[in-house]
């Protein structure tokens, strides 16, 4: 069996792209799994190798560089037959490694890594990746990424061939919910949830806070992590939303769904103010799919046509909380179209597969060049 090595810049507890990945992975390769251990990262157990390493620095130039410089020597000396590298951050000592020692690479990008708002603000920094990109990429023979617009934007950009593994939830066997937390949560009243591990500048979390004062009968749940989360909570606090919206720390998958199954509408508002946004599929559009909760999304290419196309929700062009309200308190309201959306998430949610989705990464892997 051919032994593989992949790679990942976080604590892959929370990682959900990489855990299909591998799970698919696993009939056909012996896998090491490598990411880092943060000071408050949970424990994970896996069926097959996972290495996490500590590190010194966990943030700035600092971590990427010892991070870097780490995952190469632990990747030198481990025996492989192929590297996957997951995003821009794990790519050079990968290619440096299956260059040095003529193994074959595989690059899966997660988003479009030099177009993220952290970046576009900070020119030095997203100068240098972009140059790494510049230098590997073209030379790259097995790219896949998580839709046909980053795809076609890098065949554009590099001229290579890029494939589509969009990250699909897997399919969710067991619909019921749980009565007791739903009680718990939120009794009679509306649910609304934003989840995501990347809550961040620009996506819409500060506007679904704002938009609470003017909903009735409705709460909001934030699960996850991200830049933003300190002002949201200042937000709350500020506004006297204490019994209208809470925020929860990431938590395990499973957990999250039970959260996400009993919600009545899942948000996903992000911003048009970089490409990485405008061109994204969140993960959590797939996790509300399967749950069969109807969704509210901004006007971003690819998550409102596929929302249009396969009619589970409402699409947006605004951001203004005022507004916002006013479209929830509509989606509440229009009985009828919201039992149509539930009827259509039924459907989309047996199509719309990790299980489905995993043949197309399957075929990547059996024609490794």
């Amino acid at each position: 069996m051919q032994r593989i090595i992949i790679s990942v810049t976080n604590d892959i507890v929370n990682d959900q792209r990489v855990k299909k990945v591998c799970s698919t992975l696993q009939n056909n390769f012996e896998i090491t799994l490598i990411g880092r251990k943060l000071p408050n990262s949970l424990t994970i157990n896996r069926p097959y190798k996972v290495i996490r390493m500590p590190l010194v620095f966990n943030k700035g130039f600092l971590f990427y560089a010892e991070f870097n410089l780490r995952l190469f020597f632990k990747i030198l000396f481990l025996k492989k037959d192929v590297l996957l590298a997951n995003d821009l951050d794990t790519l050079l000592p990968n290619y440096l490694i299956s260059t040095l020692l003529n193994k074959k690479l595989v690059y899966d990008s997660h988003e479009l890594f030099t177009e993220v708002p952290e970046l576009i603000s900070r020119s030095n920094i997203r100068n240098f990746w972009l140059r790494i990109e510049k230098f590997i990429l073209p030379k790259l023979k097995n790219v896949y990424t998580v839709n046909k617009k980053i795809a076609y934007f890098y065949k554009s950009k590099y001229s290579i061939s890029v494939g589509v593994v969009r990250n699909i939830s897997p399919k969710l066997g067991d619909h019921r919910v749980d009565n007791d937390l739903l009680k718990k949560i939120k009794g009679n009243k509306k649910m609304l949830i934003l989840q995501g591990t990347g809550i961040n500048k620009d996506r819409g979390a500060e506007e679904a806070v704002k938009m609470m004062q003017y909903i009735n009968d409705c709460i909001l749940y934030i699960i996850g992590s991200g830049d933003v989360i300190n002002e949201l909570k200042r937000i709350i606090h500020v506004n006297g939303l204490e019994d209208k919206v809470y925020i929860k720390s990431k938590m395990p998958y499973k957990e999250l769904l039970e959260y996400t199954k009993i919600a009545d509408l899942g948000l996903s508002l992000d911003k048009g103010t970089n490409l990485n946004y405008e061109y994204s599929l969140p993960n959590k559009i797939f996790d509300y799919l399967q749950c069969q909760v109807p969704i509210l999304c901004s006007n971003r290419i690819v998550v409102s046509d596929l929302i249009e196309k396969k009619d589970i929700g409402l699409v947006t062009n605004t951001h203004d909380p005022k507004k916002l309200a006013a479209i929830v308190t509509s989606i509440f309201t229009d009985k009828k179209r919201y039992l149509k959306w539930k009827t259509n998430l039924k459907k989309a949610a047996e199509t719309y597969t990790w299980e489905n989705e995993s043949k197309k990464l399957i075929e990547i892997f059996s024609n490794l060049k």
